[in-house]
């Protein structure tokens, strides 16, 4: 059972300030002394960096269509086990999801699986007493849905606040807990994938911005109030309780600027099957770790850094001649455009990459794909074993040149696009586009370390090391 008290923090719509109201939120209560568990829903590897850098804890994402009920309890009860408020960031507007027809994939389908208070973040800038018909919409949609609050964003001064109070009271049942002014001294700046990541955006100067901000101008003793009567007990299953097992291998992980986005919970997964997981960096290190038995390289931002990348030639020549020598090489999206023949930016400019696949990754001006996928192995391949599904999204702007169809596909890709081969493989790598989820085929990973392991303690090939 779980009984921790917890806010989700939702949206009218994307845009309306969520990351920064709930990172504000996040750091003004951890200030406070409370020790607080934040989570993102939906598959965001951006955002979970603000929480993490506001709370001080990793920041882990819920995913109503990755995940089952059963394993996104599990996730918030291990994770909030030991808090004293756990805030929620939802994704997208409340009520939107993977498709018009239900709730899956949205926020309010979470909200309701963690019997958790919704305070809905509304931008209030070109609206008065039209304010409260849109909450009410908001309340009325879903009666299952516990909307509990309301925080009006970018309001333009005291007499707006008014209007809203009056006509929200006048109309609704959620209690008003904030009214918002704009404030570019706290604005996250953006570029083509979403927000800046945290490490190179939210400075200690503009979370101390923030946390006065929110301070000023919202309620917090209110809010917390509703967490703590708002959130009655979880039953939590008993899996929550599992632990990281005895490291038998160490594998290396590619973490820095340029590859940054990897799901918590895959790297908790990874440690739980038996891994020491070394972090590397591509950008800055001439070499891989010592004594690993495999490669974990997640997705990014490798086409803002492709020159470095590129010109990081001890680096380039390590993975290859480690992908060579047979060893379990794991990359999706930016870690797989890393690892074809070149990156080919938004000038036309061409960096030279690992070289693994036969193809190049090419910048497009717009979206190539964004949406959930899963993907189903035909036959065994590599972690995979035949008939088998793994859940994940894709969200990138490139496209690579057509593969040649000597490269083998180790599964089925189905997504908004309809279904295509995908998964290439080359000895005992396995790359693409799509980010998975590995809490949604656990079997994945635990296989995955499993070869990572046979490959660092068996016989190795003449004149090959691990490192």
């Amino acid at each position: 059972m779980s009984s921790v008290p917890r806010l989700v923090i939702a949206g009218t719509h994307s845009g309306v300030g969520k990351t920064t109201v709930a990172t504000a939120l996040m750091a003004a209560f951890t200030r406070r002394g409370l020790r607080v568990q934040p989570f993102k829903v939906g598959p965001d590897f951006i955002d979970p960096g603000f929480h993490t850098a506001a709370c001080g804890r990793a920041s882990r994402n819920l995913d109503g269509w990755m995940l089952s009920p059963a394993a996104n309890l599990e996730i918030f009860g291990r994770a909030s086990a030991d808090a004293d408020l756990a805030i929620v960031e939802g994704v997208m507007g409340l009520f939107d999801g993977r498709d018009a027809a239900t709730e899956s994939g949205s926020t309010a389908e979470l909200a309701k699986w963690l019997r958790a208070p919704v305070v809905l973040v509304t931008d209030a800038s070109a609206m008065a007493r039209s304010a409260a018909a849109l909450v009410r919409g908001f309340e009325t949609f879903d009666p299952a849905l516990d909307l509990a609050g309301i925080i009006f964003n970018r309001i333009g001064g005291p007499r707006h606040a008014d209007i809203l109070r009056e006509a929200v009271a006048a109309y609704c049942r959620s209690t008003p807990v904030a009214w918002l002014p704009c404030s570019e001294a706290i604005s996250l700046p953006s570029r083509h994938l979403g927000l800046t990541m945290a490490a190179e955006a939210l400075t200690p100067e503009l979370l101390s911005e923030m946390v006065s901000w929110i301070e000023q101008h919202a309620d917090l003793d209110t809010l917390l109030d509703l967490a703590r009567s708002h959130s009655p007990a979880l039953d939590i299953p008993l899996t929550a309780a599992a632990k990281c097992g005895t490291s038998r291998v160490r594998i290396g992980v590619a973490r820095d600027r340029a590859f940054c986005f990897y799901y918590q919970d895959n790297l908790d997964l990874l440690r739980e099957s038996g891994a020491e997981l070394v972090e590397f960096s591509p950008l800055d290190d001439r070499d891989l770790p010592p004594a690993i038995g495999g490669l974990y390289l997640g997705g990014g931002y490798p086409e803002i850094h492709a020159a470095t990348l590129s010109q990081n030639q001890p680096m380039l020549q390590a993975i290859r001649r480690f992908a060579g020598s047979g060893a379990p090489v794991y990359a999706e999206c930016g870690g797989f455009m890393y690892l074809t023949e070149a990156i080919v930016d938004a000038a036309g400019r061409e960096h030279a990459m690992v070289g693994l696949f036969p193809t190049r990754a090419r910048m497009q001006s717009r979206f190539a794909a964004l949406g959930y996928i899963e993907a189903e192995a035909p036959v065994d391949a590599l972690w995979l074993r035949a008939g088998e599904r793994i859940r994940g999204h894709e969200f990138r702007y490139s496209e690579i040149d057509a593969m040649p169809p000597d490269v083998p596909r180790c599964f089925t890709l189905q997504g908004s696009r309809g279904a295509r081969a995908e998964g290439y493989t080359a000895r005992n790598v396995l790359a693409g586009y799509a980010h998975l989820h590995f809490r949604s085929s656990p079997e994945f990973a635990a296989r995955f370390v499993e070869a990572c392991a046979g490959f660092i303690n068996g016989p190795q090939p003449k004149g090959t090391t691990s490192s």
